[in-house]
């Protein structure tokens, strides 16, 4: 995975006078060049051949998310905010266009592998007029404008920061469908450090706060900071391994439906694939695990990953635990260290934090008091507050800068695709 570095920038809302309004819009359009020079930069290893693939409709094409990242800039700040802007293709905000109702309809998910045109060529063409017109927005921004130019900025930064995520995974997943298991990086996966055993965190009961609780960036829906009562609990220190998931396979895991939620039994049953984590792969009675690396001996000592969440709770409950809420997780993220960033584009350590997102037990519903913004900006998370689980924790996946505490990230319960794992938690502390 390659890396750069991406400063945090103050909140982008305006302060009282033109000064403060100017400073904040340099220090974006720093973090706006960056991010977009990041996006350039971790496709430099790909073929042309890889810019389109597509294996499922959850997945999308690398070329489409450098092209729907650009039609967010365009859509969002330079067509309401700069006058005389030029629409580089009439034609785009059909094509790039991802969820969003009242901008139109869009192109169908399911098929956006089968956009050979516009060429590579023609979208980092598309990027490059976007980007120009972006810092030249930034760079002189009407005073009466600035607050909602800032703000959209910021957002569509760390969008493209949740794509270059999306990146890694569909990338992943769309180069495991090829028998030749491609490498993204060509250098030997490092070996894990032994993981030590389990330890559990004890937390006492009582009310606590929780969402973002300062004045850098934040999505919606990590607000209002709110109060929430959480009973006594216990959580480990680490990720449960490789290792350990194996003993749950060989224990007849993936067989027995006392272990597993209704609708994760029901899902198992329908996937008969369903027999380890996604990319493990069996071979002459032994695992290989499918990595950014290409095909590599499974490491026992590795956090296990891609992982449903009927998968991470059916494990829970085999260890005789369960998975942690998101309010006990964030609990135990204020003492947790968070993982060293590498390059390797697969989890390398056991920490709790920065290696993978860990599937909770919370529903992705409204903090109290949560409120979705006017027009199309409002369907960025709210409207999906239906039917998915949280996780947090960030991933090897996730953009150096883009990562807090408070980040709710969420998925559809059957995901494996992302890179998700599980944190054991419990009641009480074990004796």
């Amino acid at each position: 995975m390659a890396s750069v570095e991406l400063d945090m920038v103050e909140s982008p809302r305006a302060q009282s006078g033109e000064v403060s309004a100017s400073q904040q819009a340099l220090a974006l359009a720093e973090l706006f060049s960056g991010v977009r020079q990041y996006s350039v930069q971790i496709c430099q290893p790909l073929a042309i051949e890889d810019y389109g693939l597509q294996a499922m409709a959850s997945t999308s094409p690398a070329k489409w998310h450098l092209a729907h990242t650009s039609w967010f800039f365009e859509t969002f700040l330079l067509k309401p905010y700069m006058p005389g802007y030029r629409v580089f293709d009439d034609h785009y905000e059909y094509l790039f266009n991802s969820y969003y109702n009242a901008v139109g309809s869009q192109f169908p998910r399911h098929q956006r592998g089968l956009l050979s045109r516009p060429t590579v060529e023609e979208i980092y063409a598309y990027r490059a007029h976007v980007d120009e017109a972006m810092l030249q927005l930034l760079a002189g921004t009407p005073l009466a404008a600035a607050e909602d130019v800032l703000n959209r900025t910021e957002l569509g930064c760390h969008h493209e920061q949740q794509h270059q995520e999306l990146f890694f995974t569909d990338l992943k997943y769309n180069w495991f469908q090829n028998p030749l298991y491609p490498a993204y990086n060509a250098s030997p996966l490092p070996t894990a450090p032994t993981a030590a055993p389990l330890q559990w965190q004890m937390f006492p009961s009582g009310l606590h706060e929780f969402g973002h609780d300062d004045d850098n960036f934040c999505f919606d829906n990590e607000l209002p900071r709110h109060k929430q009562y959480v009973e006594r609990f216990s959580i480990t220190d680490r990720l449960s391994t490789n290792g350990e998931y194996l003993a749950f396979i060989q224990d007849n895991g993936y067989h027995r439906p006392e272990l597993w939620l209704a609708d994760g039994w029901a899902t198992r049953l329908e996937r008969p694939d369903w027999t380890a984590p996604l990319y493990w792969v069996e071979r002459d009675g032994g695992w290989l695990e499918y990595t950014m690396h290409g095909l590599v001996e499974l490491d026992l000592h590795r956090p296990a990953s891609h992982l449903s969440a009927y998968e991470a709770d059916a494990f829970a409950r085999w260890q005789g635990c369960r998975l942690p809420t998101e309010f006990e997780w964030e609990l135990a993220a204020a003492s947790a260290k968070q993982a060293a960033a590498d390059e390797t584009a697969h989890p390398v350590s056991v920490s709790p934090v920065g290696q993978l997102w860990q599937w909770t037990s919370s529903a992705y519903s409204p903090y109290p008091g949560f409120r979705t913004a006017e027009g199309a900006i409002g369907e960025y998370n709210g409207k999906f507050m239906a039917n998915q689980l949280v996780l947090r924790g960030g991933s090897v996946a996730t953009s150096p800068g883009h990562y807090r505490h408070s980040y709710r990230n969420f998925f559809y319960p059957p995901d494996k695709w992302q890179f998700t794992g599980v944190r054991l938690a419990r009641e009480s502390e074990p004796s």
